[in-house]
């Protein structure tokens, strides 16, 4: 019935309409007849040490391919490592994630250590160029004596390696949590635990050949053609790839995640720090100049917060801190260059401390650190000498200012006559006769009334 409704319905169109309905209709069955096509692939980009900029980058690529109901997303890796929180954010996001991840470690040449061979392994797909290599995961120890002096020499295969409590509890979590990871694809575990116990390496070539890896492939095109048609098992269940004709979507970072990428920096933390400094320090030797102080208060909290999210050695915080109270101590009782030369050292040393901490892709360039100290530690001793000079050269405005002034006299005059005097015209009286361009000296100020007399000084010259 509702058929026959709809008939006597179109009957009573025009010719016109009824071809525009039913050429409609034919286009939504044929839309809806058609076999699906390929999804996007988003390939994000993860260079240098993992960090919490990192993280956040690949926390918010992955939530962007799920919105986007992408069909793979693919992490071009070249690390040298990184921080363990981090390192275990980027993993648990991978094996969470409703879209599967292949982490690609290249271009040739690149590398997968420390952090990035935990991060391959998480992936649904772990792929390598040729000429590359992964491995060497062995945790990076800071300050772990827990000073329970505890002997762990044994002399058995199964002997826990030599260290403190803390050290054997880190490293036997760092293998527990690198098999678990390789078993969960049916990866080489065994090798995984070399990586981590002996910092074991293997090339892309051995990888493929030990099961460490799935894919070898040449650039990300190969990649996709390989993974074509493969089956992986996510979050939202098993998954077949289908990458034939994919579109590639390079996913960049926002503004957020690169201003922390810049900041998160041991070489930019401490050219923040002394920048803020500098700037709360003028703005402090020259009340009201507003921008020193507004651009040091800016500065300092961007390297507060930068110091939060690096490893950081508190004895070299404390040598800088030395370095720039000598610095200043030169500039304040001058002991030929002995405070100043201390000082240099101690925040020379200092920095290079503070982020000696061993963890890959977090080190200082001694170079950076030994030209920025000696440049900043001129400018420093001289900042603070031009400011003890500007104090004692007394007022430069007001009444304080005129008396003792030097002035030159606009006409010839005995008794009043007009004199010229910080840049105005100022009418003045003398007892002796005064000639025109003559140099006077103001004695003192009756008013806007001057008291002058010939500046001698200038005569005997």
């Amino acid at each position: 019935m509702p058929l026959l409704c709809y008939w006597y319905w179109l009957a009573d169109l025009t010719p016109m309409s009824r071809r525009l309905i039913v050429f409609l209709a034919a286009s939504l069955l044929a839309v809806a007849a058609a076999p699906a096509t390929a999804g996007d692939v988003v390939v994000l980009e993860v260079h240098g040490g993992i960090g919490v900029a990192t993280a956040d980058y690949v926390l918010s690529g992955i939530e962007h391919a799920e919105g986007a109901d992408a069909e793979l997303v693919v992490i071009k890796m070249d690390t040298p490592g990184g921080l363990m929180a981090p390192m275990r954010d980027i993993v648990q996001a991978i094996l969470g994630s409703e879209v599967p991840v292949a982490t690609y470690v290249t271009p040739a040449g690149a590398r997968a250590d420390s952090a990035g061979t935990y991060i391959l392994l998480a992936s649904h797909v772990a792929a390598m160029t040729p000429t590359t290599h992964l491995g060497a995961a062995t945790p990076v120890f800071q300050g772990s004596d827990d000073g329970t002096g505890e002997d762990s020499s044994d002399d058995s295969e199964s002997a826990t390696p030599p260290g403190t409590a803390m050290e054997r509890k880190v490293l036997n979590d760092a293998i527990a949590y690198i098999r678990s990871l390789a078993e969960r694809y049916g990866r080489n575990a065994e090798w995984a635990e070399k990586a981590v116990r002996d910092a074991a390496t293997l090339t892309a070539g051995e990888a493929l050949e030990q099961n460490v890896i799935d894919i070898v492939a040449d650039d990300i095109p190969d990649l996709l053609r390989q993974v074509n048609g493969l089956e992986v098992k996510t979050e939202a269940g098993t998954v077949t790839l289908a990458t034939d004709d994919a579109v590639i979507e390079e996913y960049e970072p926002n503004w957020r995640i690169k201003i922390l990428s810049t900041i998160a920096n041991p070489e930019t933390v401490l050219l923040l720090g002394l920048i803020g400094l500098y700037g709360l320090m003028y703005e402090g030797w020259n009340p009201g100049a507003i921008v020193p102080g507004v651009v040091g208060v800016i500065c300092l909290l961007l390297a507060a917060y930068a110091l939060q999210v690096l490893p950081v050695n508190y004895a070299g915080l404390a040598l800088i801190a030395v370095g720039v109270a000598l610095m200043t101590a030169e500039a304040f009782a001058p002991s030929f260059g002995a405070l100043g030369i201390g000082g240099v050292a101690a925040f020379s040393f200092g920095a290079i401390m503070m982020f000696d901490s061993g963890i890959p892709g977090f080190g200082i360039s001694v170079t950076f650190v030994v030209l920025l100290t000696v440049v900043f530690a001129l400018l420093f001793i001289w900042l603070i000498a031009y400011v003890l000079k500007l104090r004692k050269r007394g007022a430069v405005s007001g009444k304080d200012s005129i008396l003792g002034g030097v002035g030159t006299a606009m006409e010839d005059f005995m008794g009043e006559g007009r004199v010229w005097l910080e840049g105005e015209a100022w009418t003045a009286h003398s007892s002796v006769a005064i000639h025109k361009d003559q140099e006077v000296v103001v004695r003192t100020m009756n008013g806007l009334l001057l008291e002058v007399e010939p500046n001698t000084e200038s005569d005997t010259k």
